[in-house]
């Protein structure tokens, strides 16, 4: 028994097609496969060079409209007999009767795809090349086909070609009402895309010159639809940035493993970016966007030892970024634990061989580093809107730290402060962080009370040094980071307590006197840097 094919009744019979990519992918084949089920295709410039050169029959648009191409070919399907052809609804007297009287053929098929502004763009091309990339004809005619799509349909994606085909042939040479539909929604957010895109661009070339933006647009592009969101009930999908080329979770390579879930790509990018802040080779650990390790060293393997010891219990089943090539002898030291997910800028082709011993294990790789004092926004949904600002990538280095406690910080004490400090604004708020020879030995994260946190951050110190076999816990002659100033004595009084001898932190309080003076009397070197990283 076979299935009964039903025939829309409402499907659209193509007769003609105007076709006008900048991307040809496929296009040959299309064409040839259009004109099998009679169509006549018109087409423009390239489109039609290539067309031809393919042994297609293809009718120049100059020709059908009766008007040269001009102003260097920015003008040429801006014409009645263009747009008169695409918005006539082919069911209404008056608009009939004005195709016939101005002598307008019906467009049934309009398959276009845009200048490459974003392709422009990214290969650092100057500012007129950039404008002169800006598609004006294209984007109007696909709006006007979403528009018209009852009686047109709008192909924008090299994707669909085979799915109109395929439509046709159950169709004797229609398209459906239904696919019309889905064709037009697709090709408004083609427009939408691309709009953004070139929005974007604008702003960012102005620069800050006028302050904040008056309206504000982002797009993306469906790279991926994932099992779920953060819950199985949630439907979610991970979509990319057409205007950003940065290296990171979002265009990673997946090179084995399971399917990458929501909280898998979200993890992933939490912990690329925390090692993408920090200059030596280094590693770290997440576990739900919070790091329960991170360490710097000049051999990666040391450096995921160091990490690990910071808080072995919580790094089972987390994600592990690395920001130098991950080499063979750290993969196999990786694969004795159960991990979720490993990013790295490259992989060493051993290490590849040691990793497919665990083929679950998620590996990513991104080709490279993002840039750290690249200018980029984050936008936070809230109900009914959304919150934008720039990314936090505020850097502190020694030159910032301004000395307030009586005893000055040794060298070794500034290197772990700079680094504890870093690894802070990578943690939830309230943040601190325990650090000692360039590694976290105790996280707090993410309470509601600063004193909280470093009591947690302590108590996990505590619990490592259990699990490690060590006689005291790695906070004895580490230091502290706070993301943001001590409110009170109280906290840092925690901190003294595990056994730090030196404090990194914003300053700012109206009780930083008292601070200071519980630094003091504790013999603890403090630092304040003027600048938090609060992460909500």
């Amino acid at each position: 028994m076979t299935d009964t094919i039903i025939r829309d009744p409402n499907a659209v019979k193509i007769r003609r097609a105007l076709i006008s990519v900048s991307d040809k992918d496929g296009l040959e084949d299309f064409a040839r496969k259009l004109q099998a089920h009679g169509v006549e295709i018109l087409s423009t410039g390239g489109t039609a060079k290539a067309l031809k050169s393919a042994g297609l029959e293809v009718k120049d648009v100059s020709d059908h409209t009766g008007f040269p191409e001009i102003m260097d070919g920015r003008v040429k399907t801006l014409h009645p007999k263009i747009h008169g052809g695409i918005l006539a609804k082919r069911d209404d007297e008056s608009h009939v009767r004005a195709m016939e009287e101005n002598g307008i053929e019906g467009i049934d098929l309009l398959v276009i795809n845009l200048y490459p502004f974003v392709e422009t763009v990214q290969s650092g091309k100057g500012f007129e090349e950039c404008i002169e990339n800006i598609d004006i004809g294209g984007p109007a005619m696909i709006r006007a086909a979403a528009k018209n799509h009852k009686y047109v349909a709008i192909v924008t994606d090299p994707q669909d070609y085979e799915v109109v085909l395929n439509d046709m042939k159950i169709h004797e040479g229609g398209v459906s009402a239904k696919l019309r539909r889905q064709l037009a929604a697709t090709a408004f957010s083609l427009t939408a895309t691309y709009d953004s895109n070139i929005s974007s661009w604008m702003v960012g070339q102005i620069g800050d010159e006028f302050g904040v933006p008056r309206r504000i647009s982002f797009s993306g592009n469906l790279k991926q639809t994932l099992r779920y969101g953060e819950n199985p009930h949630q439907t979610a999908a991970l979509y990319t940035v057409d205007g950003s080329l940065r290296p990171g979770a979002a265009r990673a390579t997946q090179v084995q493993g399971k399917e990458l879930s929501y909280n898998n790509l979200n993890d992933t990018n939490a912990a690329f970016e925390l090692v993408a802040d920090l200059d030596e080779p280094s590693v770290a650990i997440i576990k739900h966007a919070n790091p329960c390790g991170v360490a710097s060293h000049k051999d990666t393997l040391e450096a995921y030892k160091r990490a690990l010891a910071c808080d072995p219990v919580s790094a089972f089943g987390g994600i592990i970024a690395v920001n130098r090539t991950l080499t063979a002898a750290l993969a196999e030291e990786i694969i004795k634990r159960f991990v979720e997910v490993i990013i790295a800028p490259d992989i060493e082709g051993p290490a590849l061989d040691i990793l497919k011993k665990k083929d679950k294990i998620r590996v990513l790789t991104t080709g490279g580093m993002p840039a750290r004092d690249q200018k980029r926004r984050m936008v936070t949904r809230i109900a009914g809107g959304l919150l934008v600002q720039d990314v936090d990538n505020g850097q502190i280095g020694q030159d910032d730290l301004k000395v307030v406690s009586d005893r000055a910080p040794t060298a070794q004490e500034i290197a772990d402060m700079l680094f504890a400090f870093r690894v802070a604004k990578h943690v939830k708020s309230n943040a601190i962080v325990y650090a000692k020879d360039l590694a976290t030995v105790g996280i707090g994260a993410g309470q509601m009370s600063r004193v909280d946190s470093a009591r947690i951050a302590a108590w996990k110190a505590v619990e490592a040094a259990k699990e490690m076999g060590l006689d005291a816990p790695l906070t004895k002659g580490g230091v502290v980071a706070s993301d943001a100033f001590f409110p009170f004595a109280d906290g840092l009084i925690s901190a003294a307590e595990a056994g730090v001898t030196a404090v990194i932190q914003p300053g700012g309080s109206i009780r930083d006197d008292e601070v200071i003076e519980a630094a003091n009397e504790r013999g603890l070197a403090m630092v304040m840097t003027g600048m938090r990283h609060f992460r909500h």
